[in-house]
């Protein structure tokens, strides 16, 4: 883990032109993005169905960008070999879907060389995940969900931000990220909660300048970061 919990901005890919993939992350690339986002769901776990390792491994034929794939699926065991073999870079996987094997599941994803994280749902206590983070075999990064999971553009929940407050308070170095409903009128609460990645969809591929939105944002967790 790092010493600090460096800004990294992960524009959403499901918010991009899924006919233009790879342009689109090329573009992104361009305009600063540190990670691309990817949600993968598999329409169980979540209503929507997006996509899978297939979409993974072409596009990691086009860039060598930190792929973030977050997994909204119900076993997410059986995607750690794929997504391996893929290329994914991060592999997110839903607290509420692995209770009972992410002491499985952690090492399988390490072993794959990805970096795991776990995520939580809006509904789901901050405390439950603590043993991930403590365990001989820790997650490296925590997602707290700002909206319901499975769909894009929804509104942005305050409230979550007493998960990141603690969580940062008892993880000072634990990369943490929110995603859902990130904008200009939201980063800052974030940031100042301690949130250090960033995942914004519409905000950015919806803005005239992705470059400017991007730039704000990782300036705006520096800042909070600084006065922290």
């Amino acid at each position: 883990m790092e010493a600090t919990a460096t800004a990294k901005i992960a524009p959403s890919m499901l918010s991009s032109d899924f006919a233009n993939l790879a342009s689109e992350a090329h573009r992104m690339c361009q305009c600063g993005a540190d990670w691309l986002h990817m949600d993968i769901m598999d329409g169980h776990f979540v209503p929507n169905l997006t996509i899978g390792a297939p979409v993974i491994e072409s596009l990691r034929k086009h860039t060598e960008i930190f792929l973030d794939c977050h997994l909204m699926v119900t076993n997410p065991l059986d995607y750690v070999e794929p997504l391996g073999k893929a290329g994914a870079s991060g592999f997110t996987f839903h607290y509420e879907a692995a209770k009972d094997n992410w002491q499985e599941l952690i090492p399988k994803i390490k072993e794959k060389g990805m970096k795991p994280a776990v995520a939580v749902k809006p509904g789901t206590p901050i405390e439950e995940i603590y043993p991930l983070v403590e365990s001989e075999n820790p997650v490296e990064m925590v997602l707290v969900m700002t909206v319901e999971p499975g769909f894009g553009g929804q509104k942005f929940m305050p409230e979550m931000m007493d998960k990141v407050r603690t969580l940062r308070k008892k993880y000072p170095s634990l990369d943490i990220e929110v995603d859902g409903g990130l904008g200009a009128s939201t980063i800052d609460t974030a940031a100042s909660a301690g949130a250090n990645c960033i995942v914004a969809g519409s905000s950015v591929f919806g803005a005239p300048e992705p470059a400017e939105v991007i730039s704000v944002m990782r300036k705006t967790v520096e800042k909070a970061q600084q006065k922290n």
